[in-house]
């Protein structure tokens, strides 16, 4: 249950969806607010997704009123809009969120039978809704399924593969609301954004008939045709006021555009959408954000994501320190002057992964490909075609759906194009679809690519300048997410690989390759062992692939060689070094071959075996076992 402080009259109603039936109009309005005082009382304390949810009140809801889930499916898409639908489904302890043990930050199906798709990947959920509305019709089921997609995430391709496999099926129940509240993280871009916005632009009709409308369906079945009348007239006035709704051009019945905060007016559209046979298509106007004054006046993101925030003015409790993110933002700018052939490219996170202050300076320069992980990747191919050097911003986890295109459009034509990888490795609090853990082996497999894992900010820096140098082969730069870590400087460099530590004088009993984010866990690990009488030499490859042969000479002298990764395991870089240290014993630390559950990245790596002390435990051990071969 949810604390004493955090108690609210209405809220406290409902157990289960079902419990929304007794609320009045006036009582869902009063709903609505508790809602939202308890999102940003809960949320300030423990960070989130905030301005998505504020926006997804009403509209919540609405659903749950009209549809009854679980019998109906619901599918979040972004599925960081799911919080309301959380509280309504009996989920009202937020105290831990995205603390291990307490709630995920996305729908998750652990918690709740009402969750369905865990992914928080934009795009898929309209797919997901077509396999399901496609086996309930082969079992004669005739409940619905509904797709609740938004934030900008029409954009993504795999949105459009599923409304043409649905715009060709006329006997299934699917709903699609389209959460349009003109962002993705920031404003949504494209042909279709645009389109939206003068489908939004239209709303004076929409109020207009508001009224009527509600009084006819008051009648009860003799003001239905009325009602029906009356519909007729609003899509005339319609195709006066704007440009021909494409989605009707496919076949696809469309409702809309609905004030997403009317829950009224909801409930009338979603209850016309009940009485069709075929997929239907809803579009709610919504406000990202709706309620908080600090989230309406963030032009950036509108609170998208927060930390720990004061409620009443929304400033951060603790002002982040200086991190990775911002240091690429700081010097993809001062390449860019230096170098004209630069562009940058991203799909819908410009502030997020460090792009916007180049797309300030350099307007025309850089490219928001909407949520679209696989356009930028090839069209990135096609701008190094015609003399660009691309650079594309991204989440490291999103990487993986553009891997095709990584492959077969950029390695293939051997296309000069640098992948920035923001957030890799361990990410903690958004779970496992966040974890940036897989570029790495995945990496590995590409012919001709090299992967740069800086340490610190001075390694950041001259890597991202190597990439970018690159003209004949794609190159990729991945680093983690939050602060940066004190500077490490190299002793020497052997062989291109930079010399931490060792002991002195240079005989050494193990060499510790520590990649990228780990490395200051392999100094601290190192010092443990030193006093403990094992000499260690700790080195640094900062270029993770392809492999350094300075490896192999800083390898020679060793009895045990460890790598440590912040990144897959198997696959990863350690056995790709593993494989050329023929004679030498290996071991291979990184992250192990699963879904990491949420929590603090420092208590995840922990129980991963790659905190200081637990690296030293297993080098320890595995020292010994060599010996005592």
């Amino acid at each position: 249950m949810h604390t004493k402080e955090e108690e609210h009259g209405l809220l406290d109603r409902i157990e289960s969806p079902s419990d929304l039936q007794a609320f009045t109009p006036t009582e869902l309005v009063d709903l609505s607010r508790e809602i939202r005082e308890f999102l940003i009382s809960s949320v300030s304390k423990t960070g989130g997704h905030l301005g998505p949810n504020l926006g997804v009140v009403e509209l919540t809801i609405a659903l749950h009123r009209v549809f009854e889930s679980p019998k109906d499916t619901f599918v979040f898409d972004t599925g960081h809009q799911s919080y309301v639908h959380k509280m309504l489904t009996g989920r009202k302890d937020f105290t831990r969120l995205r603390e291990a043990g307490g709630l995920s930050g996305y729908p998750s199906r652990e918690e709740s039978i009402h969750d369905v798709l865990e992914s928080s990947h934009a795009s898929s959920s309209i797919a997901w809704a077509d396999g399901i509305s496609v086996e309930k019709r082969r079992q004669g089921e005739d409940s619905w399924t509904i797709a609740i997609i938004g934030d900008g995430a029409l954009t993504g391709g795999m949105a459009w593969e599923g409304l043409n496999r649905l715009a060709a099926s006329k006997d299934r129940r699917v709903l699609i609301i389209v959460n349009d509240n003109g962002r993705s993280y920031a404003p949504t871009i494209g042909g279709l954004a645009l389109h939206l916005d003068a489908l939004r632009t239209s709303e004076g009709y929409e109020r207009a008939l508001s009224w009527g409308k509600r009084q006819l369906l008051s009648l009860g079945e003799p003001g239905r045709a009325a009602f029906d009348a009356l519909h007729a007239v609003k899509t005339g006035l319609k195709d006066a006021l704007v440009p021909q709704v494409m989605f009707e051009d496919l076949g696809l019945k469309y409702l809309g555009p609905v004030d997403g905060h009317d829950i009224v007016a909801l409930e009338n559209e979603l209850m016309l959408a009940k009485t069709q046979h075929s997929p239907v298509i809803l579009h709610a106007i919504t406000q990202k954000g709706r309620g908080y004054t600090p989230a309406e006046e963030d032009i950036a993101d509108r609170f998208h994501a927060v930390g720990p925030i004061h409620p009443e003015t929304g400033l951060p409790v603790a002002p982040a320190r200086f991190g990775w993110t911002s240091v690429f933002a700081e010097e993809i700018v001062k390449i860019a002057r230096e170098n004209s052939k630069v562009v940058g490219i991203t799909a819908a996170m410009m502030e997020p992964v460090g792009l916007a202050p180049m797309k300030k300076e350099f307007p025309e320069r850089v490219v928001d490909v909407g949520i679209a992980e696989q356009e930028a990747l090839a069209s990135a191919a096609g701008m190094a075609y015609e003399g660009a050097h691309p650079v594309v911003a991204l989440y490291a986890t999103f990487l993986n759906r553009a891997f095709d295109q990584l492959l077969m459009d950029v390695a293939l034509h051997q296309a000069g194009v640098t992948i920035v990888l923001d957030r890799a490795g361990v990410t903690g609090v958004d779970g496992a679809s966040h974890n940036g853990m897989w570029d790495i082996a995945m990496c590995q497999i590409i012919p001709g690519l090299e992967l740069y894992a800086p340490r610190d900010e001075a390694s950041l820096r001259h890597s991202l300048r190597l990439a970018i140098a690159a003209e004949d082969r794609p190159t990729v730069v991945r680093y983690p997410k939050g602060s940066l870590p004190e500077a490490m400087s190299a002793l020497r460099a052997v062989g291109g690989v930079d010399v931490l530590s060792e002991p002195d004088p240079g005989a050494v009993d193990v060499l510790l390759v520590a990649t990228g984010a780990l490395a200051p866990s392999g100094l601290k690990a190192a010092r443990i062992l030193e006093e403990q009488g094992i000499r260690v030499r700790v080195v640094d490859p900062i270029r993770v692939l392809p492999l350094k042969e300075g490896l192999l000479e800083c390898a020679k002298d060793a009895d045990l060689v460890v790598t440590i990764e912040d990144g897959l395991v198997d696959g990863g870089f350690g056995w790709a070094l593993r494989d050329k240290c023929v004679g030498t014993r290996v071991l291979t630390l990184g992250i192990a071959k699963t879904f990491l559950e949420h929590g603090d990245r420092s208590d995840i790596l922990a129980a991963l075996g790659l905190d200081p002390e637990s690296i030293a435990q297993r080098v320890r051990e595995s020292l010994g076992d060599v010996r005592a071969g």
